[in-house]
């Protein structure tokens, strides 16, 4: 294990929507034996309600101060020792107050998915209010990709299979 995840053994998966965080940080749980956190999942639980309702709602600003919030939580946990695999909405690591409490906290691995896939998988998928309309969803793949380059490590996403990324990261050698 590297020794940065001897002190806070915390591994986030940052990356755009549909790009398979969730998917693989399930199957890297599995893998590590730590316990996998849907950071998104976790604000719909602790609100009672969608994430597209809260920015629908409340707006994207209210729903950001919310996703930090519940990264920080998460981040105090691997702090004290636990290990855990997040998978971040596509635009926490964008925000560079998250992206800041994660330096020297674990390690950031962006799955690196192209456009065409990711907007594929999010197609009709009514949860996700920043995918709805085409034009803007492309300008944000491109905005966030500079976001998305300063993680510790970068993964091609090449196809839709999990295992393929798991592998590569495994191939990291980080645990």
């Amino acid at each position: 294990m590297i020794l940065k995840l001897k002190r806070t053994p915390g591994i986030y998966l940052v990356g755009f929507m549909g790009c398979g965080k969730s998917t693989v940080g399930r199957a890297l749980g599995e893998e590590f034996g730590w316990r996998f956190v849907d950071l998104d999942a976790d604000i719909e639980k602790a609100e009672g309600t969608p994430v597209a309702r809260i920015f629908e709602e409340r707006g994207e600003p209210a729903f950001r101060l919310l996703e930090a919030a519940a990264l920080r939580s998460v981040v105090r946990k691997i702090e004290c020792g636990q290990p855990h695999i997040v998978a971040l909405g596509g635009g926490a690591y964008a925000q560079e107050n998250n992206a800041q409490m994660l330096v020297d906290k674990g390690v950031s691995i962006w799955l690196d998915c192209p456009f065409e896939m990711a907007q594929r998988r999010v197609a009709g998928d009514e949860s996700r209010p920043l995918a709805r309309d085409a034009e803007k969803f492309r300008a944000l793949y491109e905005q966030r990709r500079s976001s998305y380059a300063r993680a510790d490590h970068r993964i091609e996403v090449r196809g839709d299979e999990c295992a393929d990324v798991v592998k590569q990261i495994l191939a990291l050698g980080l645990v």
